[in-house]
């Protein structure tokens, strides 16, 4: 479940009340661009997000991921501390701010004037962060810009233990899970291996 909020309380309220459900665990969105007073501006707080995690943490037992993007705070950094928090892994990497202005009418096309750019312009920036968060050690779920195969497993070699896709849903690519599952499957066997688990982090190697 993604959960999406600007404080402890809002945050410890949503989880209490879902908890009951039969939800394998929780996605803390800290990182979304688009709206005012939430997202990168709570992520950007190291001690809010250990706060929020805690706050979490005390509440349930299941997994707490946490989805960082590109702020004004060094990623890594905001990892350790929600790791050190009590969260299982994160997610890497949310939309990233952009702008677009009209040249019609002189305005922003986004009311928030800024937004997240996401799908295949962002995929280098995500497998480089994915890539610096396995080196340090952080559990992490890759994402941004996965449409294929290839790109899972690109994701996976940089350090990724499950990838995430939304852009191509977005686009009505509704096949786009069963075309990576086999693809990856197909990856596996040719090159020899097991599972998916082998082919996490290789790139490290080199």
């Amino acid at each position: 479940m993604n959960l999406v909020g600007s404080s402890v309380d809002e945050f410890v309220s949503m989880v209490k009340r879902l908890d009951h459900l039969s939800i394998i665990g929780y996605e803390l969105n800290l990182s979304c661009p688009h709206v005012e007073r939430v997202g990168l501006e709570v992520g950007d707080d190291p001690e809010l997000v250990s706060r929020i995690i805690k706050g979490i943490r005390a509440v349930t037992s299941k997994p707490i991921i946490a989805k960082l993007g590109l702020g004004a705070v060094d990623m890594l950094e905001v990892a350790r501390v929600a790791i050190d928090s009590g969260a299982n892994a994160v997610t890497a990497i949310n939309t990233i701010r952009a702008m677009v202005i009209d040249v019609e009418t002189c305005m922003p096309v986004l009311s928030n004037r800024v937004g997240g750019l996401s799908g295949r312009a962002i995929k280098p920036i995500a497998v480089r962060c994915v890539y610096e968060l396995h080196r340090a050690g952080v559990p992490v779920i890759g994402c941004g810009g996965v449409y294929d195969w290839m790109d899972a497993v690109e994701f996976m070699l940089a350090g990724a233990q499950a990838v995430q896709i939304g852009s191509a849903i977005g686009y009505g690519w509704l096949d786009v899970f069963k075309e990576v599952n086999d693809g990856i499957r197909e990856y596996l066997a040719k090159k020899g291996f097991k599972s998916v688990k082998e082919v996490v982090g290789i790139a490290h190697r080199y």
